[in-house]
């Protein structure tokens, strides 16, 4: 009767626990042939073979660019162009989004083992092929290789993991008790299901091009969604070698979309079109608006963004120094200032700031700046002429503005884009130094008396992706983080990334989260459902 009813609607979808166990086995099993040997034994890559590619990735294959257009992509070390890009038209966004739209319907359907399979492939293959994906991530980007390699793609391989355990099980909807409005009485079945949003727009940036790649695909595979990717055109190459690995990983046709071009065409484009549900962004606060009018004009899509920021790091009197110096060089050179979340505005507390300058001084001048192959390395170029000349303008800015250079500010080399790591002390709140975010190796260091005066300054700002404080004393640390309005706050670290952690911001430093959890839920619709399961005879 009724019971019977009740047990067969909550029983899970794959049945009993055997069942399911069952299932699960013949799904990896099936999994696994889907994609090719991960040794090259079956067709795939020899170590360090994937073969450079300039064209479009569209269902499962690279193609080439309807309208004849090309960009060109270059090294920063030197400014010369490495390769000519094929840019991605209307036609080509057309074609990417239709073959999204195409596997959405069989691949949110395919079960949560087969997706966690693809991942988890994905990952090995990145590691197997390590070291060209972190040589040619250099070779565009300009970041020191062995940091691509050890950090960033390390990164990238622990994304994918992690998500495929989502995949596996772990995404589940709720039963819901529910009562009936009056005093008759019901019998109500109420339940809450997760179902991937559907065909997904990304739009990544340039400052870690495989890493903002794997927190779009992590969790939109995962979920079971489509994605239609479009890399920066400042580096496109490694985004494309993506291609390669996703295809022997073994997810279907369609599902991953891998397109070149500039925002303004490509990216409009990709916003705009009608079969696209949802939308994700990193990069600048003026293109996010763009996106979220494009968005709204084009069916009201969902759009989560991460954006730029402008955060302080708070340098207390009781702080391990030296701890201290260690995470104001990391938090703010890391990838030579092209960090959305550089501690840009270091406070440090009155009675030790000297101390502090003359020991960052001394810490700064320690940098090498190197060929990024050389593992000796710490700072590479900045990623193009034009991000260049935007910091070389805000070192002019901030010393007419009255700030003291302490170091830098200059070129460093004849060619490329190198700028030396520079320091600005005596910098004021209302200098733009201390307000926009520059993007690029320039440190700010400004005097705090009290607390609450550090708490208010570190919150003045349209910014809010991230904060830190050091400091040995949890209470106050802890204060601090409580009160600062900041997505991620660091106490005596910073950019610590883990596929764990959500990361996003407050305020215009974005939407929504990525990463964890809370990154899952942008690519995820809540579907409630009520059946009523009274019977009478």
């Amino acid at each position: 009767g009724n019971r019977c009813m009740f047990l067969r609607c909550c029983e899970t979808r794959e049945g009993t626990t055997q069942e399911r166990e069952i299932r699960v086995k013949q799904q990896r099993h099936a999994a696994a042939k889907m994609g090719k040997d991960l040794n090259g034994s079956e067709g795939g890559y020899p170590v360090g073979a994937l073969p450079m590619e300039t064209r479009l990735f569209i269902d499962n294959e690279f193609v080439d660019e309807h309208d004849g257009t090309h960009f060109d992509t270059v090294d920063p070390t030197n400014g010369k162009v490495i390769a000519k890009i094929q840019e991605a038209g209307k036609l080509d966004v057309d074609r990417a989004v239709k073959a999204a739209a195409k596997a959405f319907p069989s691949w949110s359907e395919t079960t949560g083992p087969v997706r966690a399979q693809c991942l988890h492939k994905l990952a090995d293959l990145m590691e197997k092929h390590i070291d060209q994906l972190a040589e040619v991530e250099s070779l565009d980007n300009g970041k020191p290789k062995h940091i691509a390699k050890n950090v960033d793609i390390r990164l990238c391989i622990k994304v994918y993991h992690y998500y495929a355990g989502w995949a596996d099980g772990k995404i589940q909807g709720k039963h819901i008790p529910i009562s009936s409005l009056n005093e008759t009485p019901a019998n109500w079945l109420c339940y809450q299901r997760r179902e991937p949003v559907g065909v997904c727009g990304q739009i990544i940036p340039w400052n870690f091009p495989l890493a903002m790649f794997s927190w779009k695909i992590g969790p939109a595979m995962a979920a079971g969604c489509t994605v239609v990717i479009k890399t920066s055109e400042k580096t496109p190459l490694t985004g494309l070698l993506m291609g390669h690995l996703i295809k022997e990983a073994g997810f279907p046709p369609g599902v991953i979309n891998i397109l070149s071009g500039y925002g303004p065409t490509t990216g409009d484009m990709i916003v705009r079109h009608e079969m696209i549900d949802k939308v994700a962004f990193t990069g600048s606060g003026v293109t996010a608006e763009k996106i979220l009018v494009a968005a709204a004009q084009s069916g009201m899509k969902k759009v989560t963004t991460e954006l730029g920021g402008k955060s302080p790091l708070i340098v207390c009197k009781d702080a391990d120094l030296d701890q201290a110096i260690e995470v104001a060089q990391l938090g703010l050179f890391l990838n030579a200032g092209q960090c959305c979340i550089a501690s840009s505005r270091i406070f440090v507390e009155e009675s030790i700031y000297d101390d502090f300058v003359e020991r960052a001084l001394k810490r700064s001048k320690e940098a090498k700046l190197l060929d990024p192959k050389d593992p000796e390395c710490t700072q590479g170029p900045q990623v193009d002429v034009k991000q260049f000349d935007r910091i070389i303008n805000y070192i002019h800015t901030g010393k007419k503005e009255g700030a003291t250079l302490l170091c830098g500010g200059n070129q460093y080399g004849s060619e490329g884009y190198w700028v030396e790591p520079t320091i600005f002390t005596d910098v004021k709140d209302d200098m733009r130094i201390a307000k926009e975010e520059i993007f690029g190796p320039v440190m700010c260091i400004l005097k705090f008396k009290t607390l609450d005066e550090a708490i208010t300054r570190a919150n003045t700002t349209s910014y809010g992706l991230g904060a830190g404080i050091c400091t040995r004393d949890i209470g106050k640390a802890l204060t601090l983080a409580h009160k600062i309005r900041a997505g991620t706050i660091y106490i005596n670290c910073y950019d610590v990334f883990t596929p764990e952690a959500p990361f996003g911001g407050y305020k215009q430093s974005g939407q929504g989260r990525e990463l964890g959890e809370s990154g899952l839920d942008a690519y995820l619709e809540n579907k409630t459902v009520i059946c009523d399961l009274s019977f009478k005879e």
